[in-house]
């Protein structure tokens, strides 16, 4: 069934728009008229504009967070908890949401339930959306005939997950703020600032100190070679990240972030928390361990950590237990080995996972906290020291000037 976009406006003068299925835009007006709804504009979902207006870009630009995910597969398990069937739910999840974008996407899933498709099957054309987690998870649970209590666990998860991207994002941006506000301020000192001063010592022509002659020779390079700068700028950064994407450079990169100080045991307690909950999830939901194993592997983005999963998934598939491969890797800490390995003795591992990733979610937001409370004095007393220097540049030219009238 075709999916339209429609603008237009209702009875009392209200701005509408919205997304509809119909079985064809005619269809789609006399429905709409019943309604009480003027038509602006109508476009069928792939297609051009078809009546009024310009065409509307911004549902290709709009974004589906984790945030809106989330809601919507809560709201899909309480609906199928309610004994609504599948394709009722969807079609309410439809009329519900805002997002235009994940509106034409629940449309097309719908269309597909209604051709005889099972839910994982439609999920699984839109990856950038759902990702492979999702779809087994949901597979998993049509399987097993609890759906609801699957679709429950992914929006656990989701949520989970965007609580700790809004942690860190919210701990690295003041930093961040800070500082671009002191490369603008320095930059500003550099370019407009101190050439004027120096203008003066360099008219004198007298013996400059060699702070001076620094301060006049980086303020003249910045002034008169800012696009350098940034050329070099952007081309390191093109070749590093072309660098990092290949084989040799990613197994690199990766071995540097794990071993630096700070960054590489909170990129280390992220990667743990990630594994720990979603392995947790997926056995939970009832998915195969080495399948779950398969899944798990997809979401660690670093290769070291990610060849030691696969060594250990390995190991499982001849029939070892998951903690002593792990523990042979040398790359997962202590704690989540014990765990594991008590869970796995106990019946209880996806508990003790969980519990493992409550640990690290904790570990990981007390760093962050800790590394933005270093961060800020840290920087201050950088352009502290940058803006000392200017002065102490400026002020011997000065001091040996009055030395000479005396």
């Amino acid at each position: 069934m075709p999916v339209f976009e429609v603008r237009g406006f209702d009875a009392q003068g209200k701005s509408i728009k919205d997304v509809f299925d119909a079985d064809s835009e005619k269809a789609l007006k006399l429905q709409l008229k019943r309604d009480g709804i003027f038509i602006e504009q109508i476009v069928e979902k792939g297609s051009k504009v078809r009546k009024k207006g310009e065409i509307d870009l911004s549902r290709y630009f709009e974004r589906i967070s984790i945030a809106d995910l989330s809601v919507v597969t809560r709201q899909l398990a309480t609906l199928i908890k309610a004994g609504i069937p599948l394709v009722e739910s969807i079609s309410a999840l439809v009329d519900q949401t805002s997002n235009i974008k994940f509106k034409n996407i629940l449309s097309d899933i719908k269309n597909r339930l209604n051709e005889g498709s099972n839910l994982a099957d439609a999920l699984s054309h839109y990856p950038d959306v759902f990702s492979n987690l999702y779809v087994n998870m949901v597979r998993a649970g049509e399987t097993s005939g609890t759906l609801e209590i699957v679709l429950e666990r992914i929006a656990d998860y989701t949520e989970n997950q965007a609580k700790l991207r809004a942690k860190i994002t919210g701990a690295l941006t003041y930093p961040v703020i800070m500082l671009f506000v002191a490369i603008g301020i320095i930059s500003f000192l550099f370019v407009a600032v101190v050439p004027k001063i120096t203008r003066i010592f360099e008219e004198m022509k007298a013996s400059l100190p060699l702070p001076t002659k620094i301060l006049i020779a980086v303020s003249s390079f910045v002034r008169d070679y800012w696009w350098l700068l940034f050329l070099l700028i952007g081309v390191s950064i093109y070749f590093v990240m072309r660098y990092i994407k290949s084989p040799r450079g990613r197994v690199r990169f990766d071995t540097l972030l794990l071993r630096a100080p700070i960054i590489g045991e909170i990129t280390r307690m992220l990667a743990m928390a990630r594994f720990s909950r979603t392995l947790s999830t997926l056995l939970r939901s009832g998915v195969p361990i080495l399948q779950s194993m398969d899944i798990v592997k997809n979401i660690l983005n670093n290769q070291i950590l990610l060849s030691a999963l696969e060594e250990a998934r390995n190991s499982i598939r001849e029939g070892e237990s998951i903690a002593i491969p792990l523990k042979k890797s040398g790359q997962f800490p202590p704690l989540v080995i014990h765990m594991i390995a008590v869970g796995e003795r106990s019946g209880q591992l996806e508990d003790m996972l969980n519990n493992v990733a409550d640990t690290y979610d904790y570990q990981v937001e007390a760093r962050l906290n800790s590394l933005t409370s270093l961060l800020e004095p840290i920087m201050i007393l950088s352009m502290g020291a940058v803006i000392f220097f200017m002065v102490i540049s400026i002020l011997l030219p000065i001091l040996q000037l009055n030395e000479f009238i005396k």
